[in-house]
């Protein structure tokens, strides 16, 4: 299903609403073991009991979230989650009292707060054994075909055994196309008896993935394709399968027809005034958050070598127009003496000891709050690259402008996601990500990106 453009696999939302009913269900129970004779007249005397149960449910799973805890595969480590499960609680314990401050009328009383955090570890834990102990199955597997056998139909092939999403599949096999060299397994080639919307149904495939190169044949079974949608079978090509799996966009597998015609690429006054606003009040909260370990960083990078703090760079922005960058320098003052600009990387020599740290924990991107509040950049978005590469990369790789239709970002989806880019192959790799966040962005999925960039901070990684 998709929320706010953004694909989200319906087993994630499943999880989520177990979880979330779940925590409700653990602020009830803490009330009747609090009050056992009492439980009903306590409910409806506290006029906003229910409110407090949905906003504890809604910063418990805030706080996992935050945490990492709905990593991919990371319901199957009851370990990881304990481990994670305890800072989260934590969390949850310090925003809770906060709110009790600000909101008094909400506030339940230690007892019962104690023992909603008790019946909170439980039940997660007996939610994520469920979730373990259905995720294999054959019932939330989706059975679907490949129309196509050659080496594009492979490559969905090898996504779809090794989803990096929540999604589940049972790959019932492959139709060939004429004058196309297959090189899939041979025992889940398909021979089909008539027309492909009856052979599809009898064999209870509920997706046809279109993973053939070329389309302009006269063999293309186009009126067949109509024929088992109009059947109730959903059928997609592989460059939305691409998508949809990895929140990339393949640039190997994009034709400009899909990007004329397809869904996406909002950027509608409503969307950039919200997203406008967002900026703004994040940039601020972050700003006043932060400027402690800003003014410790500055501080710590003139003892260091007694150099400047701050540097300046050229970046391209929005439609192309550049403006210069403000960051926290990490590398030393003679980094690019050659006067020729270079690519950084992960393990980069002329990085300082200093840099390195704030690096690892991003925290030499944090005076580019000032860029966003002028106007320059926000706070999610692709990362702005420097004049001297956008030239080169625009002549090489194909769609690579696509990427300034909107203002550049502090973070975003391809820098939680990936790392640092050293090559043209990572540039392409970034690139496919920064088309996904440019078709499918929202508010919703800039949430979800600050909620990746957190775990980035924390553990060194994202979501994926």
């Amino acid at each position: 299903m998709r929320i706010a453009n953004h694909h989200v696999p319906q087993f994630t939302v499943l999880f989520l609403l177990l979880e979330t009913s779940f925590a409700i269900l653990a602020v009830y129970l803490a009330a009747y073991l609090r009050f056992p004779p009492e439980f009903i007249h306590y409910i409806q005397t506290h006029d906003n009991f229910f409110l407090t149960a949905v906003i504890f449910a809604v910063i418990l799973i805030f706080s996992m979230s935050a945490l990492g805890m709905y990593h991919i595969n990371f319901h199957k480590d009851l370990r990881g989650t304990f481990l994670r499960l305890l800072p989260a609680l934590l969390l949850t314990f310090i925003l809770l009292i906060l709110g009790f401050y600000l909101f008094p009328d909400l506030y339940m009383g230690r007892g019962i707060l104690f023992l909603m955090m008790i019946n909170a570890t439980v039940f997660i834990f007996i939610a994520r054994i469920l979730i373990y102990k259905s995720s294999d199955s054959a019932l939330i597997k989706s059975r679907v075909a490949f129309l196509g056998s050659g080496e594009l139909a492979k490559e969905c092939y090898r996504l779809a055994l090794n989803s990096t999403s929540y999604n589940r599949y049972s790959v019932v096999g492959f139709v060939p196309m004429e004058g196309e060299e297959s090189t899939v397994p041979q025992d889940k080639i398909l021979v089909s008896e008539g027309g492909l919307a009856s052979f599809f149904q009898k064999n209870k495939v509920v997706e046809v993935i279109v993973a053939v190169s070329n389309r302009r044949g006269q063999q293309f079974p186009l009126q067949e394709l109509l024929a088992c949608k109009l059947a109730g079978i959903k059928v997609i090509d592989a460059t939305a399968f691409f998508e949809r799996e990895t929140c990339q966009i393949r640039v190997n597998t994009m034709q400009p027809g899909w990007l004329v015609f397809g869904e996406g690429f909002n950027q509608s006054f409503l969307r950039a005034a919200v997203k406008r606003c967002f900026d703004l009040i994040a940039s601020l909260i972050l700003l006043v958050l932060t400027a402690g370990i800003m003014v410790v960083t500055a501080l710590l990078i003139v003892l260091e070598d007694f150099g400047p703090v701050f540097y300046k760079q050229e970046r391209v922005g929005l439609n192309g127009k550049t403006y210069n960058v403000l960051k926290f320098r990490s590398m030393r003052t003679d980094a690019e003496a050659s006067g020729k600009p270079q690519w950084a990387s992960s393990n980069d020599q002329r990085v300082t000891r200093v840099g390195k740290v704030i690096r690892l924990l991003r925290i030499d991107e944090l005076p580019q709050i000032l860029n966003v509040i002028r106007g320059d950049m926000s706070f999610v978005g692709p990362r702005p690259e420097r004049p001297f590469f956008v030239d080169k990369l625009i002549e090489e790789i194909p769609f690579y402008n696509m990427r300034h239709s909107i203002k550049p970002g502090i973070t975003g989806m391809a820098q939680v996601r990936y790392g640092y880019t050293a090559t043209k192959e990572d540039t392409i790799q970034k690139l496919q990500y920064d088309l996904y966040y440019v078709k499918n962005n929202s508010l919703f999925l800039d949430l979800l990106i600050m909620l990746e960039t957190i775990q980035v901070v924390l553990f060194g990684k994202g979501a994926r």
